[in-house]
């Protein structure tokens, strides 16, 4: 899934630094106004594990001449920092430092709302949160805190904490929020992949149960 979630974050990132969604609404409503924006190449990205997906994510965000800055609880490969200049570092010091927040890690008991007030409070109030991973790791009621008081610039995100995302979640009313149906992951090569390694799995199951037998 690394590929296709990979893409859409740095689509998250450019509908964010280009302001695309806002301005074709305007467009469509009549108002033709230009807006200040900025170039990737102005911006830093922190990625907040670096497994597959996150890797994915600063292959692409550095050929966009992004700066990137990375966390996570696991050593972060040395040759794999030095090739894309990463800046590994403190969630704490990412957080505070980066114009776009990338969410790639794993759910567990150390990740359960790694995000929530207290993080929110030390984002730059132009940063953007990106969350294409788990819902559970962003403490929902605090993000919707954040955006309403504009104590960060926005969010996308593709996973919640409950899905669907119920009708009365305010959520669908925050203009400053991208939502999207868990729908990062869908390509028709990675849902080959998946189907493949799920026939894989139940042969080997087999052939292990015939073996024990």
């Amino acid at each position: 899934f690394s590929e296709p979630v990979a893409d859409t974050v740095l689509g998250y990132i450019l509908c964010f630094a280009r302001q695309i969604p806002w301005l074709d609404q305007n467009l469509r409503s009549g108002v033709w106004s230009k807006k200040p924006l900025f170039s990737l190449s102005e911006q830093s990205l922190g990625v907040i594990g670096v497994g597959n997906v996150g890797k994915s994510v600063i292959r692409r965000a550095k050929a966009f001449s992004m700066s990137i800055l990375a966390h996570d609880i696991k050593n972060i490969p040395t040759p794999f920092s030095d090739e894309y200049d990463i800046e590994i570092v403190s969630k704490t010091d990412l957080l505070s430092r980066a114009d776009f927040v990338s969410l790639n890690c794993d759910l567990n008991p150390t990740s359960f709302h790694i995000l929530s007030d207290a993080e929110f409070s030390i984002m730059k109030p132009t940063a953007c949160l990106i969350n294409t991973a788990r819902g559970p790791l962003v403490d929902e009621p605090a993000l919707i805190r954040a955006l309403k008081n504009s104590k960060i610039g926005g969010a996308a995100l593709d996973v919640f904490e409950q899905e669907p995302l119920p009708k009365e979640s305010e959520l669908l009313s925050i203009k400053n929020c991208i939502l999207s149906p868990h729908n990062s992951n869908s390509s028709h090569k990675s849902w080959e992949k998946v189907h493949l390694n799920t026939l894989n799995n139940l042969i080997e199951g087999l052939i292990n149960k015939d073996q024990v037998k």
